[in-house]
C-alpha cells in the first residue's frame, strides 16, 4: 500500500481579527487575537488523516514547538521523524477582516533549518510508489524533490507560498500540482484558468494539475482530460485553512479511485465547512462530517 509522507511546516498562527486588511502606513485597533495551531504543513497533514488516510509527518520544531508535536499525535498523525531544533519555531501573523479575507506574515523559525542531512535521515524511510507532499514553508525543498524523486517518489507539490525557491526546484519531477490562480498565474503568466491548465501542462505534459479558484471552484487537468467541480457557497469565517483542506480532500479521493470530478467535489465541500470555521487546522473537518455518515 501506498504510504504517505508530508514533508512540512509546523507553525504556531497568531490570528488577529480586523475590520479590513491593512494598507501601507495604516495603523487600526484588532476586536481580537486568537493562538491556533498552524503551517501549511501541519494543516494539511490534519486534513488527511481528517479525510480517512494514513500520514507521516515531517518537519522541525523550535524549542517553543512541543504543542504542534502533541496536536499531530492527537489526531493519529506519524509524528516519529519529527525532531526539535534549539531555537524559535515557525509562526504567522493573519490578519483576517469582516469579509473573511486573510493576509499573512510568515517566519519560518525552525522551517528554516531543515537541511540534506535531516532530508536523507527522512526520505530513507520511504521508496517507489510511495507519496511525497510538499509545500514551500520549509528550506531545502529543491534538494527533497530531487531525491524524492530518485527513490521512485510520486510527488505532489503545493507552490506555495509561490516565491524563487519553487523556481530553483526541478518542477519536472513533480506528479501533481495543487495551486491557487496566483500562484498559478505565476507559473505561467496568464489569469485565465484554462490557459495556466494548458501552459502548465505543454511545460509538465507527465503531471496532473489541480486548479483552486475559491468562490469559482476548481479545476483538474492531466494529458487532454479536464474535470471541473463548482464551490459550495457558504457564509466564509475564516478562509485561511481551505486550500489545506481541499488538498487532503482531494488526495483522499483520488487514492480512493474517485474520478477527478467526484474528488473535486468531496474537497469543495470539505473546504466549504473549513471556511465557514474560525481557525485554521480546528476548523478543518471529519471525513464523516463532509459525507454525511452516521455512526
Amino acid at each position: 500500500m501506498k504510504r504517505i509522507l508530508n514533508f512540512g511546516s509546523l507553525n504556531t498562527d497568531y490570528v488577529y481579527k480586523v475590520d479590513h486588511i491593512l494598507q501601507g502606513g495604516e495603523t487600526i485597533q484588532s476586536e481580537s487575537r486568537t493562538v491556533f495551531p498552524g503551517g501549511k504543513g501541519l494543516n494539511q497533514s490534519i486534513a488527511l488523516v481528517r479525510a480517512g488516510l494514513s500520514v507521516c509527518h515531517a518537519g522541525l520544531i523550535g524549542t517553543d514547538g512541543e504543542h504542534l508535536r502533541d496536536l499531530l499525535n492527537q489526531n493519529g498523525v506519524d509524528t516519529s521523524l519529527i525532531e526539535t531544533r534549539d531555537m524559535p519555531g515557525g509562526h504567522t501573523v493573519i490578519q483576517v477582516s469582516r469579509e473573511a479575507q486573510n493576509a499573512i506574515l510568515l517566519f519560518g523559525g525552525s522551517n528554516g533549518a531543515v537541511d540534506e542531512a535531516y532530508a536523507d535521515r527522512v526520505l530513507a524511510q520511504f521508496g517507489a510508489g510511495d507519496i511525497l507532499l510538499l509545500q514551500n514553508e520549509i528550506s531545502a525543498l529543491p534538494y527533497i524533490l530531487e531525491k524524492a524523486h530518485a527513490r521512485g517518489m510520486e510527488i505532489w507539490l503545493n507552490p506555495s507560498p509561490m516565491n524563487e525557491n519553487v523556481l530553483k526546484c526541478n518542477l519536472s519531477l513533480v506528479s501533481v500540482f495543487v495551486l491557487n490562480e496566483v500562484e498559478g498565474e505565476q507559473l505561467t503568466g496568464t489569469k485565465i484558468p484554462t490557459a495556466i491548465l494548458d501552459k502548465l501542462l505543454q511545460k509538465y505534459p507527465h503531471a496532473a494539475a489541480v486548479l483552486t479558484l475559491g468562490s469559482k471552484g476548481a479545476w483538474y487537468a492531466k494529458e487532454d482530460k479536464r474535470a471541473f467541480a463548482p464551490a459550495e457557497l457558504v457564509r466564509a469565517v475564516d478562509t485561511t485553512a481551505a486550500g489545506d483542506t481541499f488538498t487532503g480532500y482531494f488526495m483522499r479521493g483520488m487514492l480512493d479511485g474517485l474520478s477527478p470530478k467526484k474528488s473535486l467535489t468531496l474537497a469543495a465541500k470539505a473546504a466549504a465547512i473549513a471556511v465557514s470555521r474560525p481557525g485554521a487546522a480546528p476548523s478543518i473537518p471529519l471525513y464523516a462530517e463532509v459525507t454525511n455518515e452516521r455512526n
